[in-house]
């Protein structure tokens, strides 16, 4: 046996637990960090060739490990933006360069100055417009920062409506009945739009639209008193205003009963409107919300995942790199495909036990203590042997 190999394994054994504490500091200090992994260190023993009477002792490495898909607790805030994935999957950011990268840390706030949202690290949320033509399942293309900006005071066309009503059977030929529907047009200006039913006849009736001044013929089964003729309707207001449309408005609902006149309507589009709040769905689609009350489905946040979660390479920031052990990365919607949903006022803690990690540390501690003693000992027995010549 060589004293010098065991000052030398003496020495891979300090350097060994070294690693080991310097990880549980670690831990200890992202123990509030939003999406921190927890490290572990593992060891491994590196064993010399021995013959029969001599033992040549060997060393011990260690290798870091990052335990990436073990999920860490979650709590619930007060803002919309910070979120969490519940179950499978990363969110997808993007640095100050453009690199993107992985990451389970969900708090994201609005940038006062570019509108973009951004974690606590300085990492941009990235999505895909659904403006666009949206990305790739296997890679990165696509992808932009999540940002409501392009979005205020959007005004939404009515481009449908349905219109139902009771004509009274008992109505003599000639008499009218008039309602109006308030619609929009492409520029989000108010149109008034007159719906007036005619009795022309037995089971018929005629209905006209103003704007733009046309009409429809509309009969009746006189046992199911059913309309029998076309249910849909188009209003043209093209030549209105030049910001007009064709609007489709679904008129099957109309009956003719010997009952009072009795109308009904409905017609989608709003007025201009600024972006007055944002919401996340669980399937990451995030709407703009506006003053008035309206949604507006704008971006869609995809969720990412790779075959080997616990091979991806943690970066500062509570973000994580693909490297050959992971895989490829793999983009896909929240909630199919085997992915977690995301959670809107929700935050995913860090997986820190700090009661394992003060235990560790004490084990850690004990053994470097007996690793430096053995370090000590080899010293001290070779002092004896350089001493035999005195």
């Amino acid at each position: 046996m060589s004293l010098y190999g065991v000052l030398r394994t003496g020495a891979s054994g300090m350097t060994a637990q070294s690693n080991k504490l310097s990880t549980i500091s670690d831990n200890i200090a992202n123990a509030d960090t939003a999406g921190y992994k927890r490290q572990s260190t593992q060891f491994s023993a590196l064993l010399l060739e021995n013959t029969g009477t001599n033992y040549n002792s060997g060393s011990v490495e260690t290798k870091i490990r990052t335990s990436v898909s073990e999920q860490g607790p979650t709590t619930y805030t007060t803002s919309k933006s910070d979120l969490a994935v519940s179950g499978n999957g990363f969110f997808i950011v993007s640095d100050s360069s453009g690199g993107n990268y992985l990451t389970r840390a969900g708090n994201f706030v609005k940038d006062a100055a570019t509108g973009d949202y951004k974690n606590a690290a300085g990492y941009t949320l990235m999505g895909y417009d659904l403006s666009g033509a949206g990305g790739t399942i296997n890679g990165y293309a696509g992808l932009v920062p999540v940002n409501l900006t392009a979005y205020n005071m959007v005004a939404t066309p009515t481009t449908t409506g349905t219109f139902s009503a009771n004509l009274p059977q008992t109505a003599a030929v000639g008499d009218t009945f008039t309602s109006t529907v308030q619609v929009y047009d492409n520029a989000g200006g108010l149109v008034s739009v007159s719906f007036q039913y005619e009795k022309t006849g037995a089971n018929a009736w005629q209905l006209t639209t103003t704007p733009p001044g046309s009409t429809h013929a509309l009969t009746f089964d006189p046992t199911t008193f059913q309309l029998t003729s076309a249910g849909t309707i188009n209003v043209d207001l093209t030549g209105l205003t030049p910001s007009g449309q064709n609007i489709a408005f679904d008129i099957s609902g109309i009956t003719q009963y010997s009952a009072d006149y009795a109308p009904a309507a409905t017609a989608n589009g709003n007025a201009p409107s600024a972006v007055a709040d944002v919401e996340f769905g669980s399937d990451g689609t995030v709407y703009a919300v506006y003053e008035d009350g309206s949604k507006l489905a704008a971006f869609k946040v995809p969720l990412a995942t790779v075959a080997s979660p616990d091979n991806l390479e943690q970066r500062s920031g509570g973000v994580f790199a693909t490297t050959p052990g992971s895989g490829e990365v793999q983009v896909g919607t929240a909630g199919l495909g085997g992915l977690g949903n995301i959670a809107s006022g929700v935050l995913e803690q860090s997986n820190v036990d700090l009661a394992s990690e003060l235990t560790e540390m004490i084990v850690s501690q004990r053994s470097y203590t007996a690793n430096s003693k053995v370090f000590q000992t080899g010293s001290e027995l070779l002092e004896v042997l350089m001493n035999l010549k005195r």
